[in-house]
């Protein structure tokens, strides 16, 4: 498992914008983490599914409400990853009103997950291979803080962890 003072995983994300933009257009976008990550702090957290319970009522929705705070506190950017592809990742995005203050980056085929040794197997449960509920505070590609939720919890992973971490 990937741990403090790790660089992140070389691999590349899939994002999906509402608008044209920076040289971005509408379709999924590849993003690749070292290019992106390069010299900045990001706030990147992971969980299991777009949509699901308690990723949709308390994750997403506390980084989006965290963004003045954590921007204060010297993070450049939130990311949130997860096991669904771009389309998805889209529409879950518009759901979540998380605008420009959230990027909503797909790992589709659970690359970045594997890599960074954080998969969850909901296999049992009709979902597949996903990403384990985590978050991180990454400085510059490298991962200055790391954590890792136990198995159904949702306790150390919150935008209010994060922050504290990003201001210590």
């Amino acid at each position: 498992m990937i741990k403090v003072g790790d660089t992140l995983p070389a691999t590349t994300l899939m994002e999906f914008s509402e608008v044209e933009g920076n040289g971005c257009s509408i379709g999924p976008n590849p993003v690749d983490v070292a290019k992106a990550s390069a010299g900045k702090t990001i706030a990147l957290f992971a969980l299991p599914g777009a949509f699901t319970p308690t990723c949709s009522a308390k994750h997403v929705p506390g980084y989006v409400e965290k963004f003045a705070e954590l921007k204060a506190a010297g993070v450049d950017e939130i990311w949130c990853l997860s096991v669904n592809d771009a389309f998805v990742m889209g529409a879950w995005a518009r759901d979540q009103k998380t605008g420009d203050k959230v990027r909503m980056l797909a790992d589709g085929s659970a690359e970045f997950a594997r890599a960074a040794g954080l998969t969850l197997d909901l296999t049992a449960r009709g979902m597949g291979l996903r990403s384990n509920r985590y978050s991180m505070l990454v400085k510059d590609g490298k991962v200055a803080s790391l954590n890792v939720e136990g198995p159904g919890k949702f306790e150390v992973s919150d935008a209010a962890t994060l922050l504290a971490q990003a201001k210590g």
